[in-house]
């Protein structure tokens, strides 16, 4: 190919449309897990994160109920995907060599929300939410209807593989995603940039700025116990038994199990079986769905 104005465009069009084609190749399942939020500063905050008081009847002036502000607070971070192409490449009609990568490019770029998002629900047993705990923790403060403090837990303990049951219903989920900027497909190939007269080189890139955190750990519980019956039963008690501040019930209602590949079986017998190990009528069928993430492996 003639290196020129025209033919670099043209170059660049092409490389694009491959990016296009792989962003929609990509399994995305963040939307399960994750509150998309648009963020439009460099930090957001989330004080509100918490309960908020339930109704009470009106007797009398209205009753302000101050709910705790909890200094919780996002950090958008910058991201970016580079890929060089050799100049003698294009010069040498090699450029379609480059497309599948261009693909995987796009693909990639698609599935970056979800891991980010699933990294940090595997990480919740060690990362801190809101309330200064771990996402997943076994003494999470929660106010009582006497004003006394008790502790609540969203963890199941253990030392195996991890796995999670969570009510995904809500406008308020687990994880936060917080967006600050689409991804962008950019380059750098005129004759005159550095890589290109310095390293015979033409760079294309891709590049946002998001991050992620927790939501609310009372919508979430996370286990490394042993996945079977008895074990689905305890998080899904711990789960619907949830209360907020002042004794509200929070009506949580767990209906999404997540599972990496390896427990997808274990999950599929607790959720869809009709008899359980014993034979007897398996009462946790249809409770929740199964959703397995092979970013969890």
């Amino acid at each position: 190919m003639l290196i020129n104005h025209q033919n670099l465009s043209n170059l660049y069009i092409g490389f694009k449309a491959a990016f296009q084609g792989g962003l929609g190749q990509a399994a995305t399942q963040h939307e399960a897990i994750a509150m998309i939020a648009t963020s439009t500063t460099a930090v957001e905050q989330y004080g509100w994160l918490g309960q908020v008081p339930g109704f009470r009847e009106w007797l009398g002036d209205r009753v302000v109920q101050n709910v705790m502000a909890h200094d919780y607070s996002i950090r958008n971070k910058d991201f970016e995907l580079t890929i060089g192409v050799p100049r003698n490449a294009i010069e040498d009609d090699q450029y379609g060599v480059y497309s599948p990568l261009f693909t995987e490019m796009g693909r990639s770029t698609a599935a970056h929300p979800s891991e980010l998002c699933f990294a940090l629900l595997k990480n919740g047993f060690a990362q801190t939410c809101y309330d200064g705990q771990n996402f997943f923790d076994t003494d999470h403060p929660v106010i009582q209807e006497d004003g006394s403090v008790a502790s609540v837990s969203n963890s199941g303990g253990g030392s195996g593989t991890p796995w999670f049951l969570m009510d995904n219903s809500r406008a308020v989920k687990p994880i936060i995603l917080q967006n600050r900027k689409p991804d962008q497909f950019v380059s750098k190939q005129s004759l005159t940039d550095d890589n290109v007269f310095h390293r015979k080189e033409f760079l294309f890139g891709v590049d946002n700025r998001r991050n992620v955190g927790f939501g609310l750990w009372q919508l979430a519980y996370g286990s490394k116990q042993t996945l079977d019956g008895a074990a689905y039963a305890a998080a899904r008690a711990a789960l619907q038994e949830m209360k907020g501040d002042h004794g509200r019930p929070l009506g949580v209602m767990p209906n999404l199990l997540v599972v990496p590949p390896s427990l997808e079986g274990k999950a599929l017998e607790i959720l869809n079986a009709e008899r359980d190990a014993a034979g007897a009528t398996n009462v946790w069928k249809g409770t929740a769905k199964v959703l397995v993430s092979p970013l969890l492996a």
